[in-house]
C-alpha cells in the first residue's frame, strides 16, 4: 500500500490518490448526512447550512458507515482503503480541488488528522452499540 504524503492540500487530486470513487461517493453523501444531522440538532431551518468543520465530519462520517452498513462499515471502508480519518480529509480537499466541494480559509488537512481511531471507532462492541442508537 502507497501512502501519498503531501503538505498542502492544494496538492490533492482525485489521479493521484488511492481511492476508488465509491469512497469520493460515500465522502459527499455522508457529507449531506452530516449537514442535516447538525441542522436538526441545532433546530435550525434545511435553508439555514452551516459549515462542518473537519473533525465534524469525520464524526458524521463514521456515524453514517454503521447507519448505511452496520456490521459491515470497516470492511466496507478497508475496501475504499480508507485506514484512518486523514483519508476522509485527503478526500474532500481532492473533491474541493475539483470544485465539487468548498472550504473557507481556516479549513485545513490538519483538522482530519486523528480525530479517532478508526480500528476503535469500528470494533464490534461500538458497532453494536452504534446500531443499537438507531
Amino acid at each position: 500500500m502507497s501512502t501519498i504524503h503531501s503538505n498542502s492540500s492544494s496538492d490533492l487530486y482525485r489521479k493521484d490518490l488511492p481511492y476508488p470513487e465509491g469512497a469520493y461517493d460515500f465522502v459527499r453523501e455522508g457529507l449531506g448526512y452530516t449537514q442535516m444531522r447538525m441542522v436538526a440538532d441545532a433546530g435550525l431551518g434545511a435553508d439555514e447550512p452551516r459549515h462542518i468543520k473537519g473533525q465534524e465530519l469525520c464524526l458524521g462520517l463514521r456515524d453514517f458507515a454503521i447507519e448505511r452498513w452496520g456490521l459491515l462499515a470497516p470492511a466496507v471502508l478497508k475496501h475504499f482503503r480508507i485506514h484512518r480519518t486523514e483519508d476522509f480529509g485527503r478526500i474532500v480537499f481532492a473533491l474541493v480541488n475539483e470544485g465539487d466541494l468548498s472550504k473557507t480559509a481556516e479549513d485545513s488537512l490538519a483538522d482530519f488528522r486523528g480525530v479517532f481511531d478508526l480500528t476503535e471507532a469500528f470494533s464490534e462492541a461500538a458497532l453494536l452499540a452504534g446500531i443499537g442508537q438507531r
